[in-house]
């Protein structure tokens, strides 16, 4: 009924897969259960202490302490479900933060391919509403049923010793019940796991609307960013709706039989009194043990609709579990650079993006050398592949052909951390985290103080930023840096790269948007960070690299031509085009015969 499964309904998880999840904290585990059997002997004991009360009252005899012990076992049994209560809720909480710290831990270590081809949305909705449906097994489902289990159990033995045949009128009624309930459960099942998926994709949409809203508001999509969430609102919605209302006929099944086996039982049983086959007092016995049957099965219908449910959250949450991680296919071999080697070297290298659904080429048979303590540039058209390049150098992807060289060594037989901890890299957007200056810079370099943080802001030209905040480095950025503009983000990202002191340096698109001044100062600033770093630079204004030592022209994802800036002046016809429509390059004279 629970095996894992995926259809249109999503992915489903097994029941064997969730019992992991219900043992982050075995002494509390142990203590809960302890407390719900204590709690199943209780309430099993009270029936047996009113049966005897009025039994003595019917034959006139003194009561003594029966009273007093009745009272304590209520107070007692009482007090022992709210602690039993409060420590599944506890444990319940574990779960959640067991679950969520696993399910964090494994997200931010996919493969760069997975975040290409998922919704952000649907990620975070995971590590938060999914993740919260796990407690429902604790706190309304698994553990309360084994005292349930017990009590029921021992209502059934007590039931059938005071009168088998009003026990099995009672079991009859109530077999029907279960049986049109384990009908419903599978259909409540899929349409939990669907209600999921669909507060899944409103999380998609809502977050996609809320990252891009000033985009929104400058196209004049407002309104209908606003019809289309709240059209995934209601997919949510009905979703749930329908949750609800295969969830309604568990509620009125049970109540039915209850109803049904209380008169079965009043009608039948009154008779045999009166016949004197069984007393009054047996007749009360069996009511109230009838009553004590009744909680534990709603219990256990309870227990089954929570982990219907978290079934359905467990399998989009196992769905990224499963998925390897960076490091499940990772070397363990640290990078050690070859002394002599090219620090960086491309060795007729193809690649092509697996996410791309007609595999197109994005490289094909490159091949160039960065020797260690020089600057290279890449440059040529949009699309030709140069920030793939970095890419691979880094490792997001791996090659589908060629190697990528670090130190000599083939990138893809060393651990990946080792090899990033000796890469700067300063991406195309720039990305900037929400949070103050202090943090952004000190994501690279955890233990720089605050006086190379300043002389990193300096180095870039950003030393006004402090002075702006009375917070100083504490200065609050907005989120993805809105409150920066987008060279201050590019030169904030470029400080951070500066910060950790890497031998390699990547700077994709690094100038793009400074001004004249601005880019000057970079520059000047860059000259003086190079020096004793290997550096790649890709850039679209050849002003900043005229100077490298190397540039490579790609177009197509194709080497066209490297060679210096006036080497290539006179050698590719791309690049002599590229200089000239940025003024770089000298008129040629006009012939004139």
């Amino acid at each position: 009924m629970f095996g894992r499964r995926r259809g249109d309904d999503g992915p489903r998880a097994s029941v064997r897969e969730l019992l992991p999840y219900l043992f982050p904290k075995k002494g509390l585990l142990t203590a809960a259960i302890v407390l719900s059997v204590l709690g199943a002997a209780f309430a099993l004991a009270q029936p047996v202490l009113v049966q005897e009360v009025i039994a003595r009252v019917e034959d006139t005899q003194p009561l003594e302490w029966l009273p007093w012990l009745l009272v304590v076992i209520v107070i007692v049994g009482a007090l022992s479900d709210g602690f039993q209560h409060f420590l599944l809720q506890v444990l319940g909480e574990h779960v959640v933060l067991l679950t969520r710290r696993t399910l964090v831990a494994r997200m931010l270590r996919l493969p760069i391919s997975e975040f290409d081809a998922r919704r952000v949305g649907d990620l975070v909705s995971r590590v938060g509403s999914d993740t919260t449906l796990l407690r429902a097994v604790l706190t309304q489902g698994l553990v309360e049923s084994i005292g349930g289990v017990l009590t029921l159990v021992g209502a059934i033995v007590a039931m059938l010793l005071i009168d088998p045949l009003l026990l099995g009128l009672t079991v009859l009624v109530l077999a029907v019940a279960i049986a049109a309930m384990l009908v419903v459960m599978p259909l409540l099942s899929r349409a939990s796991g669907k209600a999921q998926e669909q507060v899944g994709h409103l999380t998609s949409a809502l977050e996609r609307a809320i990252s891009a809203v000033r985009t929104v508001r400058a196209a004049g999509a407002t309104e209908r960013e606003v019809e289309g969430i709240g059209a995934r609102a209601g997919d949510a919605f009905h979703a749930g709706v329908r949750v609800a209302r295969i969830s309604a006929f568990v509620v009125p099944i049970l109540g039915v039989a209850v109803n049904v086996s209380f008169l079965v039982v009043l009608g039948v049983g009154g008779l045999r009194v009166a016949t004197g086959e069984i007393v009054i007092s047996q007749l009360v016995g069996f009511l109230l043990f009838l009553f004590l049957m009744v909680m534990p099965l709603g219990q256990l219908a309870g227990a089954l609709a929570a982990v219907s449910v978290a079934l359905g959250a467990l399998g989009r949450i196992q769905e990224i579990a499963r998925l390897p991680s960076e490091a499940d296919a990772d070397a363990v071999t640290a990078l050690t650079v070859r002394p002599g080697a090219p620090m960086v070297a491309f060795e007729d290298v193809s690649f092509a993006y697996p996410a791309a659904d007609d595999e197109r080429v994005v490289l094909e048979g490159i091949s160039f050398e960065v020797p260690a303590g020089s600057r290279t540039a890449l440059v040529g058209p949009s699309g030709a592949g140069k920030s793939t390049t970095f890419a691979l150098v880094e490792r997001f992807y791996d090659v589908t052909g060629g190697r990528v060289m670090v130190g000599g060594v083939d990138v893809r037989e060393v651990d990946r951390d080792s090899l990033r901890e000796r890469i700067g890299y300063v991406e195309q957007d720039a990305p900037v985290l929400a949070g103050t200056l202090r943090e952004n810079l000190r994501l690279g370099a955890p233990e720089a103080s605050d006086e190379q943080l300043l002389a990193a802001l300096d180095a870039v030209n950003l030393g006004s930023l402090v002075s702006r905040s009375s917070t100083g480095l504490g200065a609050e950025v907005g989120e993805g840096g809105v409150l920066l503009s987008g060279g201050e983000r590019q030169r904030l990202a470029i400080a951070r790269a500066l910060l950790a002191a890497t031998p390699i340096l990547l700077l994709d698109e690094s100038t793009a948007n400074l001004d004249a001044r601005n880019e000057a100062a970079l520059k000047a600033a860059l000259d003086v960070a190079s020096e004793g770093r290997t550096t790649l630079v890709i850039a679209h204004r050849l002003a900043t690299v005229v100077d490298a030592d190397q540039i490579v022209v790609l177009d197509g994802g194709q080497v066209l031509a490297t060679g210096t800036h006036e080497e290539l002046l006179e050698s590719s016809p791309l690049y002599r085009e590229l200089a000239a429509h940025q003024l770089l390059a000298p008129e040629r004279p006009t012939v004139v015969e």
